[in-house]
């Protein structure tokens, strides 16, 4: 099972929960849950949050049968882990979203917030949220917009920055592993993933800083919120919301089965304190209450490699 050779935006050992998401930003996080709980269905019984860092949104997710919250950094599970605790059907993993330790079908309801814009391969990445959504499934993402207003101002007076192309439907790396898309670079996107985009919401209007010292954030949210709607046909905020439903075939997941390897795509069983890939030499430990799902972390499995060598 061959990965993506891309690069991987690695937030390990930050504290983006706290110096990213300061009060100044509290308008921010207003206006992107506001916009969730418009596009995310109320309910539903296994939900996945990709790239969900600290656990920020994880309070919005209360309906849901099972919540699964997955990053790249352990650090960041582990911050979300001692806020959050410990609750029945609530699943802290480690993994990595070209190769994702689930099996095909698993999940109803799939998010991925601040999380496309460090994606170098987004159709890779979407193939993978795809393949482990069930039939049916609403995908919700949001991604950095390259044709929002500003950018567009600058290109119109001169002051674009360097390889700044608003109209161009190529995505823009503005600094290494942050990408700026275009809405119609990631409507093409999701159509060749199998999702079809169902609503778009225009979010965070007001993302200026004279703004944000001068309104409450709350003021500045309800009027976000109430804009989102009527305002998205254009595609001019910094960052845009869709929700998509998976409208390719799809089987959903075998009663019973949860993880599959996410170096060979072998079907997985979790044990005392791992989970065993029964295809082939890895295992992943369960350590902290966390599941390290990454294929990079993995050991070899002491009980597959009795009497031969581990490749």
């Amino acid at each position: 099972m061959a990965l993506p050779q891309v690069p991987r935006c690695d937030y390990e050992g930050s504290q983006y929960q706290h110096e990213f998401w300061t009060p100044e930003r509290a308008y921010e996080d207003l206006a992107e849950r506001a916009a969730l709980r418009r596009l995310l269905p109320p309910r539903g019984r296994r939900l996945v949050e990709i790239g969900a860092g600290a656990g920020r949104l994880f309070n919005l997710y209360q309906e849901y049968e099972e919540v699964y919250l997955l990053d790249y950094a352990r650090s960041q599970l582990e911050q979300a882990r001692a806020r959050i605790g410990d609750r029945p059907g609530l699943y802290f993993v480690q993994g990595d979203i070209y190769a994702l330790p689930f099996v095909d079908g698993f999940f109803d309801t799939l998010v991925t917030v601040r999380v496309v814009h460090h994606v170098a391969d987004l159709a890779a990445a979407l193939e993978e949220v795809a393949r482990v959504s069930a039939p049916g499934a609403i995908y919700v993402m949001e991604f950095a917009n390259k044709r929002n207003a500003k950018a567009i101002l600058r290109w119109m007076v001169g002051r674009a920055r360097a390889g700044e192309r608003p109209f161009d439907l190529a995505p823009y790396e503005f600094v290494p592993l942050n990408f700026d898309y275009h809405p119609a670079h990631v409507r093409w996107a999701l159509r060749g993933a199998g999702f079809e985009p169902v609503v778009e919401l225009a979010v965070s209007h007001f993302r200026l800083p004279i703004l944000k010292r001068l309104v409450p954030a709350r003021w500045l949210a309800a009027l976000d919120a109430r804009l989102q709607g009527p305002t998205a046909r254009w595609r001019l905020t910094p960052s845009m919301m869709v929700r998509a439903r998976l409208v390719r075939r799809q089987r959903p997941a075998p009663a019973g089965a949860r993880w599959r390897c996410p170096g060979c795509g072998a079907g997985a069983e979790e044990q005392e304190g791992k989970v065993l890939c029964r295809g082939c030499s890895r295992e992943y430990p369960v350590e902290g209450g966390i599941y390290v799902m990454r294929p990079d972390l993995a050991s070899p499995s002491s009980r597959l490699l009795v009497g031969r060598k581990a490749p």
